[in-house]
């Protein structure tokens, strides 16, 4: 069914309640994104993105040795002068964004945001990051031009989900483009019409399946929209030119995008100031898996802990949980360890049988593991059609030779209302960075990131060099 947008023709005006005005949702987008300086910033949304570039170049790092990457690196880097983290080589700025976000999710190490069903940061850092090998940018650009880019993912995001992420589209690729797109064209200190027009070269670039889930094409999408919103931001800063109607006009993006459910500009939230932050949060990682299996994972942990659960006492665990999930975990028998990410059955199963599930339970060899698999055989999962799409809520039964034991876990660790600590956060630093950089490398990009504000040009951040 073609979705309807309310309030917006070829010829009209569309009034935004609540936005202050007259214009069209990508003229204020642009607008917003064009002006928006660091003064306007709280200091805890400073902070959560400095945290969020820590989180996110943790696991950029972390990821340059995936099999994903390395294709990607081999196939597609041609030479340039811009440094890939971690090789003894440069490639050019379009191609730097697209490893780095290749990298940066394939592990599914990398951030969630509700607020547009997907992870926001790793399609914008790698973006901005490779752009300030251009420029200087410092620190404080940066962070402005986090904030432009999470803005843009979540007010179109309004628009269209959760229908768009029903409907087969992965948020990440296809709003991560514009979020891309306006981080760049904010580290590029675009004025209000050619940030329009990179919004608008970024509707043509935005794509994205879940059908895709579990394979080496998933984190690829993320570097292709890190590189879509280099090439919209760059074109639109030599003049390049785009329709006006191709993110909110008739056969715009939002039309072409939404699903069933009718588009509603009225309804889109106020652009007078940064929110995103301060109402949907980030949610960083604790796992390397599909957010949607983190809950789960959770609350398998603390039963065993609590109860002393012995894996082969298992007798059977029964997981209740939204809808949500079952739109992304297609493998209840994966049988590599891409496919295991998207898998509630081998994730809760690893929860029980594995002191930790980390990024050594998803290599390939991990998934065939005889004391997970056998528990795993054992996970039954039901959707409650009363919970809201995205709830995090999970009801949990775990049945053993000594007993029956439940939990009901409603939000996982990371999420913004119990979220990991900073020193929790560097750890996990460390440890997705010491997989690839040398120690004294290490402390120097994670004391350079996690003061981001302060730092005077970003683009030598993750360097080998003194």
């Amino acid at each position: 069914m073609q979705a309807v947008i309310e309030g917006m023709g070829a010829d009209s005006e569309t009034q935004i309640d609540g936005s202050g005005g007259d214009g069209r949702p990508v003229e204020r987008l642009a607008t917003f994104v064009s002006s928006l300086s660091y003064g306007d910033l709280s200091a805890e949304d400073v902070r959560a993105v400095e945290r969020a570039f820590v989180d996110t170049c943790g696991v950029v790092i972390s990821g340059m040795n995936e099999a994903s990457t390395a294709t990607a690196i081999e196939t597609l880097a041609e030479p340039g002068a811009v440094p890939l983290w971690g090789q003894d080589r440069g490639t050019s700025t379009a191609a730097a964004a697209l490893v780095h976000g290749v990298a940066g999710h394939s592990q599914d190490y990398d951030d969630v945001s509700w607020g547009m069903s997907g992870h926001p940061s790793v399609t914008m850092i790698p973006a901005v990051l490779a752009l300030a090998n251009d420029r200087e940018v410092d620190g404080k650009r940066a962070i402005e031009a986090y904030v432009g880019g999470l803005e843009a993912q979540c007010y179109l995001s309004a628009a269209i989900n959760p229908s768009h992420y029903r409907e087969g589209w992965h948020a990440t690729a296809t709003l991560g483009t514009f979020g891309a797109a306006a981080a760049a064209a904010k580290t590029l200190d675009l004025g209000p019409e050619a940030a329009r027009n990179a919004l608008s070269i970024a509707a043509s670039r935005a794509a994205g399946l879940k059908s895709n889930f579990g394979t080496m094409t998933k984190p690829l999408h993320a570097g292709t929209a890190a590189r879509a919103g280099v090439t919209a931001a760059r074109l639109a800063s030599g003049g390049f030119t785009a329709s006006p109607d191709a993110v909110d006009g008739d056969g715009g993006f939002l039309e072409l995008y939404a699903g069933e459910d009718p588009v509603t500009l009225s309804e889109l939230p106020a652009l007078d100031r940064p929110t995103a932050l301060e109402a949907h949060g980030i949610n960083v990682k604790k796992y390397p898996c599909c957010y949607y299996t983190h809950t789960s994972i959770h609350a398998a942990e603390r039963l065993a802990d609590e109860h002393d659960v012995d894996p082969e006492d298992v007798e059977s665990i029964h997981v209740v949980t939204s809808p949500g999930p079952a739109d992304a975990l297609h493998y209840p028998n994966p049988e590599t360890g891409l496919e295991g990410k998207f898998s509630l059955e081998y994730t809760v199963a690893s929860a029980v049988a594995r002191e930790h599930v980390g990024v050594e339970a998803f290599e390939d060899g991990a998934v065939a593991d005889p004391d997970v698999q056998r528990v795993r055989e054992r996970v039954e999962w039901e959707i409650d059609d009363s919970l809201e799409y995205n709830d995090t809520t999970v009801e949990m039964r775990m049945e053993t030779g000594d007993g029956v034991y439940t939990r009901v876990q409603d939000v996982p660790p990371g999420d913004p209302s119990n979220p990991l600590s900073d020193a929790e956060l560097e750890a996990k630093f460390r440890r997705c960075a010491s997989r690839v950089l040398d120690e004294d490398v290490v402390d120097r990009t994670h004391e350079q990131l996690d003061s981001l504000r302060s730092v005077d040009d970003i683009g030598s951040i993750v360097s080998s060099e003194d």
